[in-house]
């Protein structure tokens, strides 16, 4: 059941991040094989001018294994993993970078120290974590959220999640995506608080003139497929054609994604938005092509 194809960037993710050019970058914790090989991927692409932290043998060690010369850029050397986060964290405050990639690091670390208020960091509306979905090189990509980073959303903290989406839907070329509140039924039910949550959500977006089609209960079939939402007799502007889907838990969030990755060979393009730097925190088992899509989302993000 487990998918053998090959993992690969969509077209439509670089020609958004082609339009800004050499893009300031904290690689943190860098000096291991895949983080590597996604950032100079990502030089190649010209979409980063990387500044590496971490233990400088290794990474210098790990560009000569991949014949890659990275004598013009800036390493900064520290051996203690869990201190490369602060050093990328205090750089992103001093205007030094405008992304923040991880390497070789636990996203908690990471995460913990981009949300110390020393650093300003934080923007208006709550950080969320958004999946760029993609399975061919020219594919319409499903936005997935939020799957890795706020664990049990309230309605507050899902109105932040889909303001944030939205504004990342707009930069790669939707201009009013259509936005499914996920339960596990599209119907709003005492029983299923998903549902209920869903209902508020759909109305709020409503009452705040939102950019965007958004509609809630659904569950997943009548969010992606015109016959299972024909077949209920679901008909709204959501229902089939969803370009989201905002999930009710991060645990929601994380099984779709990884189903679409081990089963399909989904490109997953991974990163946090909402503060003033775009985080990129990919699994530490990725695929170099999901790395190199994440990059490009965090550059797509940037202001």
């Amino acid at each position: 059941m487990l998918s053998n194809k090959e993992i690969v960037c969509p077209n439509n993710l670089l020609d958004y991040a082609h339009q800004k050019k050499g893009v300031k970058a904290a690689i943190v914790n860098a000096g291991k094989p895949l983080p590597m090989l996604s950032v100079q991927d990502a030089v190649k692409e010209n979409l980063i001018d990387p500044i590496f932290i971490g233990d400088k043998k290794e990474i210098v060690k790990c560009a000569e294994n991949l014949k890659w010369d990275v004598s013009k850029f800036e390493i900064i050397d520290e051996p203690v993993e869990n201190n490369t986060a602060a050093i990328a964290a205090k750089l992103a405050s001093e205007n030094k970078i405008r992304i923040i990639v991880k390497g070789h690091i636990h996203t908690d670390i990471l995460m913990k120290e981009v949300l110390k208020r020393e650093y300003d960091l934080l923007g208006k509306t709550r950080l969320s974590h958004i999946w760029h979905m993609t399975i061919g090189k020219n594919d319409k990509p499903l936005i997935i959220t939020d799957g890795a980073l706020n664990v049990q959303p309230n309605v507050k903290t899902k109105m932040h999640i889909l303001k944030n989406v939205i504004n990342f839907s707009n930069r790669i070329g939707i201009e009013r995506p259509k936005v499914a509140v996920l339960s596990a039924t599209e119907e709003v039910l005492d029983s299923v608080p998903s549902s209920k949550d869903a209902a508020e959500i759909t109305k709020l977006a409503k009452d705040e003139n939102l950019n965007a089609d958004v509609f809630g209960p659904l569950a997943f079939d009548n969010s992606i497929s015109k016959k299972s939402a024909a077949i209920k007799g679901i008909k709204n502007s959501v229902a089939g054609v969803a370009d989201v889907l905002l999930v009710p838990s991060v645990e929601t969030g994380n099984g779709l994604v990884k189903m679409m990755i081990y089963f399909m060979g989904a490109c997953a393009a991974g990163v946090v938005v909402g503060g003033k730097v775009p985080v990129v925190i990919t699994s530490r088992s990725d695929e170099a092509q999901a790395r190199l899509a994440s990059i490009a989302a965090a550059v797509v993000a940037l202001d």
